[in-house]
């Protein structure tokens, strides 16, 4: 199941160590990964003090692009739970100023998406 929801582009829990280590270059000394998901060759991550979406690009995947959203600028945000024939959960995140989701990522049910909302809430509230 893991390798078809890969396939399908479903999130799964990554390691805060593991994240770190690859990642910790982009934070500043105040910041900390409190959670990361990775999306076939794409991450996001959250911190402390901001979502990281990393956006692997290109066929070798040797240029990356690395987004940052303040969570101040999060206006609004959803969770949509796994159902019984739809196996994935769903997040969606408006930024400020856009009228549809800037956002949108699914989760495969190895991730308890009531804790990604409740992760949300908790640095957007």
């Amino acid at each position: 199941m893991s390798i078809l929801s890969s396939l399908l582009g479903n999130a799964g829990a990554k390691e805060k160590e593991k994240l770190q280590e690859k990642y910790g270059k982009l934070l500043i000394p105040s910041e900390e990964i409190a959670a990361g998901f990775k999306i076939i060759r794409d991450t996001f991550i959250f911190t402390n003090k901001r979502l990281i979406l990393v956006d692997v690009q290109g066929i070798t995947g040797s240029k990356i692009e690395y987004f940052s959203v303040l969570y101040k600028s999060i206006t609004r945000f959803s969770v949509e739970t796994a159902g019984s024939f739809d196996l994935d959960a769903e997040l969606k995140i408006w930024i400020s100023g856009e009228q549809t989701p800037s956002i949108s990522k699914r989760f495969n049910k190895k991730v308890d998406i009531y804790e990604v909302q409740k992760l949300l809430a908790e640095y957007t509230l």
